[in-house]
């Protein structure tokens, strides 16, 4: 049941305009950028600012002289006036679809192992069904995933939960592990090395992820070895960037083997021969919990997991 404060917050104080200015306000950190950019005056954007404070009885922003920062209020109200908007826009998008025939766009974020095996599937069922369907497919590490599909700002993310906090709120079925393999270009002088260890590792020149479980894992095996942590390092998740760092030196990366198969098939890429027993984790799909996805949405969800080949979660 609904507590009653919440009623008459929802009710009597909180209007459409307080939901865009929050999210600009999100997006900008600024009062006056986030109030051009939602149609309002900087006087105007304060006053629903303090209209809503003084509702909820919290600060929701830090005034600073160069702009504004959210508490952690702040916070938690900006992601959830961005899924309220995001929710009226599928409202939108499922009435536009009923009226000019099945489409509409579906927004999808996957891990890059998934994108590179399991989505391509799932487009193919989903664009044989629905041709009219548009789908945007974004890439990032999963916790930016998450908070985007949280916000409302994707409808189905194939990922990690790494936020115990955020579990609460979402529906997970997992897919797979995803063991992780060092890889070089072909010819790296230490393919045909039996001797090769953690000693070589330490000195070579590395293509690491951005900080995260992974590259904490990696970094944990030359700790555990009293090893010096790689100093030569370029950091990035973009997989053309790392296959063209791959190709003019001698760097190494560690990827799942799904994601790089057609290059070692071709000869280009190889594996070391050093077994770093590497797991990223188990990832799945993540979707919002009572949250009805558009007709678009829900077939692309059908797709994932009939190329997945797992059945529909049952709720009791």
């Amino acid at each position: 049941m609904r507590d009653s404060s919440s009623t008459r917050f929802i009710r009597f104080h909180l209007k459409t305009r307080h939901l865009v200015l929050l999210v600009e306000l999100g997006r900008h950190a600024s009062i006056l950028h986030a109030a051009e950019a939602a149609g309002l005056t900087q006087p105007g954007a304060s006053k629903l600012i303090g209209e809503l404070e003084h509702a909820l009885g919290v600060p929701l922003f830090e005034r600073l002289p160069r702009g504004v920062v959210p508490t952690w209020y702040g916070q938690v109200l900006i992601r959830r006036a961005g899924a309220a908007l995001a929710e009226m826009d599928a409202a939108h998008q499922e009435i536009m679809q009923g009226q000019a025939g099945f489409g509409g766009r579906v927004a999808i974020g996957s891990v890059r192992a998934a994108a590179a095996t399991l989505l391509p599937q799932a487009i193919r069922l989903l664009k044989e069904r629905n041709p009219r369907v548009q789908v945007a497919v974004a890439s990032d590490t999963s916790q930016a995933m998450i908070e985007g599909l949280r916000a409302g700002e994707l409808d189905i993310v194939i990922g990690r939960i790494l936020d115990p906090g955020a579990a609460a709120e979402l529906e997970f079925e997992p897919l797979a592990d995803e063991p992780h393999s060092l890889i070089v270009r072909a010819g790296h002088p230490w393919l045909n090395r039996s001797d090769l260890g953690f000693e070589d590792l330490a000195q070579a020149p590395w293509i690491l992820p951005l900080a995260g479980r992974l590259r904490d894992q990696l970094m944990a095996l030359f700790i555990a070895r009293g090893l010096p942590q790689p100093a030569d390092v370029v950091e990035t998740i973009s997989l053309p960037l790392v296959m063209r760092l791959l190709a003019d030196s001698d760097r190494v990366v560690a990827l799942p083997l799904e994601l790089v198969q057609s290059a070692l098939d071709a000869g280009t890429l190889a594996v070391l021969p050093l077994d770093v027993d590497l797991r990223a984790g188990v990832y799945g799909i993540v979707t919002r919990k009572r949250h009805h996805l558009p007709p678009s949405a829900e077939a692309m969800l059908a797709a994932l997991r009939e190329a997945a080949g797992l059945t529909p979660p049952v709720h009791t």
